[in-house]
């Protein structure tokens, strides 16, 4: 069973409005708010859509990455860098864990402060992800 949504406060609908989060059962779930109908999707599914989109951003990127988050750490030594280098190159693993565990309320709060945003549709799709600070590469 997970935990909960995974971004919970942080996503909202196409109309700009937070979506609500509740459980079926023990399913947690996102509730759009459909002109009235209120549908209740399943959070799996959007929280990997999301979790995906992130991971795409990350490949190409994991050596700078593990080495900043070598330095942030403290152990910043070859073998400290080598165990975050695998776990970026293998983050599509780290998913299943990631949706068992859930995101700390901590984290989700300072990802709100900051300005990240989910949005998706009635359907469950993600529209965009808003990560202010994010560089864009241009062609």
């Amino acid at each position: 069973m997970s935990v909960g949504p995974l971004f919970a406060g942080l996503v909202f609908d196409e109309n700009d409005q937070p979506v609500k989060t509740t459980f079926i059962g023990q399913e947690p779930c996102y509730v759009v708010d459909d002109d009235g109908f209120m549908r209740h999707i399943p959070s799996e599914g959007v929280d990997r859509q999301v979790l995906k989109i992130l991971g795409e951003q990350i490949e190409g990127h994991e050596e700078i990455l593990s080495e900043e988050v070598a330095k942030l750490s403290g152990q910043d030594d070859i073998f400290s860098r080598a165990v975050f280098l695998e776990q970026f190159k293998n983050i599509d693993k780290q998913f299943d864990e990631i949706i068992k565990q859930g995101l700390p309320e901590e984290g989700r709060a300072y990802m709100g402060m900051v300005g990240f945003k989910v949005i998706i549709n009635h359907h469950g799709e993600v529209v965009n992800v808003e990560q202010p600070g994010t560089i864009i590469e241009e062609d």
